[in-house]
């Protein structure tokens, strides 16, 4: 049997779980990418180190509007973010500790504190 390309994989994500946009899914990847590549040696990420990264790199790929574009793809929360990274373990894409559970992404941040009351203002790059 054929390992399913990505392209294959969002499609069976997103039939699935539609509340969620292929973009959701890849930006959630392209955060844990860039956490890994800011790391001395590779290692496990916890659920808030994942959020937080992918918190930077909306702020430094959108600016003003990270929260916008991370709501038109179907996040509102960094609870959701943990759902796409379960969907993503689910179906083979990533993987998991035992200790790893959706409630380790609980209320990591609220999006309405971090790209809006506390955006850090010239923060591209951040």
């Amino acid at each position: 049997m054929e390992t399913p390309t990505l392209q294959e994989t969002l499609g069976q994500l997103q039939r699935r779980n539609p509340r969620f946009a292929a973009e959701a899914y890849l930006f959630v990847l392209g955060g844990l990418n860039r956490k890994l590549g800011e790391l001395d040696r590779p290692r496990h990420i916890t659920g808030s180190e994942l959020a937080e990264a992918v918190r930077d790199l909306a702020i430094a790929r959108f600016g003003l509007l990270a929260r916008v574009v991370l709501e038109h793809w179907g996040v509102h929360s960094t609870e959701d973010m943990g759902e796409i990274v379960f969907l993503l373990v689910d179906h083979g894409v990533l993987s998991k500790q035992e200790t790893d559970r959706r409630e380790d992404f609980a209320d990591v941040y609220s999006f309405e504190e971090v790209f809006e009351s506390e955006y850090p203002w010239g923060a591209p790059g951040r």
